[in-house]
């Protein structure tokens, strides 16, 4: 009989020391990739601090400031309610990234067991997964988005559910197409002929070689996320005031921008740099681990 460790593929080095060295190598070369990972951590920093940054209430109305100029007390002056915007804009990136993981993370999770599903499961179940997945992205996404919300009623769940949605198709496919090209390999038909069961061929041998790719997929669909959530809540459902959020900070900022530049500019500028920052750091995970793209350095 011959050993499934003769003929499963050496995963060592990709998980040694060495191996993480020559990672860390590849993305210091990477100016873009480094770029983005200082601009994440630098947005990730600034929402789970943001209490200690901030220099007053976000959501306290002040009769008196109201569409005042930047200054030394209002650092990037007050919104329509006498509301300071720096402290809107700085709590405001918790709920963009809240909403980017929470949903982001659940499609994941789904999406990676239906595709498991899928593509080891019968030939019928295969083609009835995929009739599902392909009925859910033959919507148009924003058009979903706005009659779920219709329906469901705006909220923070709500934009959760509606992105988690339409992007556990995207996923599950990616996981389908990866679990068929394992099934048939010889250290799996091994596995088989030693008597394993399904449940320990998928946890042990299948899933370790899909979650990579998913994880690289995530995170370059994170900018995408944080754009329709901030989209949602420019039209005025995503999250209900007076959450600080910059989709709402750009809508006040677009109702008074004749009056006033500074709430387009903080509620635009954090989004432009939240989805540089995760484009590039997901190119440059891609570039490194894909062989298709990965450079020899």
């Amino acid at each position: 009989m011959v050993s499934t460790e003769a003929i499963r593929p050496d995963l060592s080095d990709a998980i040694d020391t060495g191996a993480f060295r020559t990672f860390l190598t590849q993305f210091r070369r990477n100016r873009l990739g480094m770029l983005g990972a200082v601009l994440v951590t630098l947005i990730a920093a600034t929402a789970i601090f943001a209490p200690l940054i901030i220099t007053h209430d976000p959501i306290r109305i002040m009769v008196g400031p109201r569409l005042a100029a930047p200054s030394l007390e209002f650092l990037l002056g007050t919104d329509q309610l006498g509301r300071d915007t720096f402290s809107r804009a700085m709590m405001g990136g918790r709920i963009p990234l809240l909403v980017a993981f929470a949903s982001l993370g659940s499609s994941l999770a789904v999406g990676l067991l239906l595709g498991l599903i899928a593509g080891f499961g019968p030939r019928w179940l295969d083609n009835l997964l995929l009739l599902f997945f392909d009925t859910i992205r033959s919507f148009p996404g924003i058009i979903f988005a706005l009659a779920m919300i219709a329906l469901l009623g705006p909220s923070l769940a709500s934009v959760i559910l509606v992105i988690a949605i339409t992007s556990m198709p995207i996923y599950a496919r990616v996981a389908r197409t990866q679990t068929q090209a394992l099934r048939n390999s010889e250290y799996i038909a091994a596995e088989r002929s030693m008597g394993a069961g399904t449940t320990r061929i998928l946890a042990v041998h299948v899933l370790p070689n899909v979650v990579g790719p998913l994880l690289i997929l995530v995170s370059m669909d994170v900018p995408a996320v944080i754009a329709v959530e901030a989209g949602l809540s420019f039209l005025g459902m995503g999250v209900r005031p007076p959450t600080p959020d910059w989709g709402a900070i750009l809508n006040d900022g677009y109702s008074y921008i004749n009056q006033t530049p500074w709430l387009v500019i903080a509620g635009g500028i954090p989004i432009v740099l939240a989805t540089l920052g995760f484009t590039f750091l997901g190119e440059a995970l891609r570039d490194i681990f894909d062989p298709k793209l990965r450079k020899d350095l």
